[in-house]
């Protein structure tokens, strides 16, 4: 390749740094369990700044680096914090699925799966956590107990029923 058609730093102009996390454009509803969550990695990482603050005085430039990373995630979580919408779960509508249901859905195979909605941030699919704007959510959501919903997904098509609703108090 052409050294005509690569870009060259300009001497003496700022580093770009790392992009910002991306923060989505959906309400950023939160459980209360997703709302302790938040906090906890908001007082992990001002500790963690304060560690490499220390680490980087005593001339540790792998601190300075790492710092960076840590910083861009405290701007992140601190404006997740800022933003949250608190569900209480005990407000919601105990036939239907809402925000902070725990789910338990029939398979066409007969298989039971339960899967709690919960904030983008709080989603763990090994937990059974489910962000409230994913599909399967989408196709829970406002669905009562005996309902067969349409989840689609890219693997096809599935109808799950509704065997039963839950909201956790966590």
């Amino acid at each position: 390749m052409s050294r005509a058609f690569v870009k060259e730093p300009d001497e003496g102009a700022p580093d770009e740094g790392l992009p910002e996390r991306q923060i989505s454009d959906h309400p950023n509803y939160v459980t209360p369990a997703g709302l302790r969550q938040l906090e906890e990695k908001l007082g992990e990482l001002e500790e963690r700044r304060l560690e490499l603050l220390a680490a980087a005085e005593e001339g540790d430039a792998l601190a300075r680096d790492q710092r960076e990373y840590v910083d861009r995630d405290l701007r992140y979580f601190a404006r997740r914090l800022e933003t949250a919408i608190l569900v209480d779960p005990r407000r919601q509508p105990r036939r239907m699925v809402k925000f902070g249901a725990a789910v338990t859905v029939r398979e066409p195979g007969g298989a039971e799966l339960t899967f709690t909605i919960v904030g983008q941030d709080e989603a763990d699919l090994k937990a059974g956590k489910i962000s409230y704007v994913s599909p399967l959510a989408e196709a829970l959501l406002d669905a009562r107990v005996g309902s067969t919903v349409l989840w689609r997904r890219p693997a096809g098509n599935r109808n799950l029923t509704i065997e039963a609703i839950d909201y956790p108090e966590g």
